[in-house]
């Protein structure tokens, strides 16, 4: 075990006996992946910002429940990502996955030349998707959710996720080309 994670373990362990000090260090050494993964849900910077306070507040009641059985960031990124989710819904900006018609001439494989695409505009045009392929993508693509935990998390059959993702990455790809006619290998 690195000392990392016994740091953690220790800091876990403190917190459960309501040291301040520790959770003050927990949070120190996480709130900026929960917020980035709760902004890229909500894109608003005050909502991300309250729901990661609300989220940090929840881990650290329900800490007696932290088995250790995956990694605490892990733990407490499911609790943000939740709560984020549940906040869209509230808001209303969020429905059940709705598909785009994809045209069968778009949906053709096209090599790409990613050498000309940057972060930014990658991460640009996945914030323009509409917010269910939004989603998907960022918990598929950024947060490394493989199909199973996506399903689990948004309460989808595993071929809803499967479709989704896929209709969301070709959905993605026709943004990105149109945006950068240059990126085609074959000037389509």
């Amino acid at each position: 075990m690195d000392t990392q994670n016994l740091n953690t373990n220790q800091l876990i362990e403190r917190c459960k006996k309501n040291d301040t000090a520790a959770q003050i260090q927990l949070y120190k050494q996480y709130y900026r992946a929960m917020y980035n993964s709760a902004f890229r849900i909500l894109k608003d910077e005050f909502e991300a910002e309250d729901l990661m306070q609300e989220a940090f507040l929840t881990a650290f009641t329900k800490l007696h429940t932290f088995k250790g059985e995956v990694a605490f960031g892990a733990w407490l990124k499911r609790i943000v990502i939740n709560k984020s989710l549940t906040q869209l819904k509230k808001n209303n900006r969020y429905n059940e996955v709705k598909m785009d018609v994809i045209p069968n001439e778009d949906t053709e494989p096209v090599s790409i030349n990613y050498e000309l695409l940057n972060v930014k505009s990658i991460l640009s045009s996945i914030n323009s998707l509409k917010d269910n392929y939004r989603i998907i993508l960022n918990l598929n693509l950024i947060e490394g959710y493989d199909n199973e935990e996506i399903a689990s998390i948004l309460n989808y059959s595993n071929e809803n996720v499967r479709t989704t993702i896929s209709r969301a990455k070709k959905k993605l790809q026709q943004i990105l080309l149109k945006e950068n006619p240059k990126m085609s290998m074959y000037g389509r």
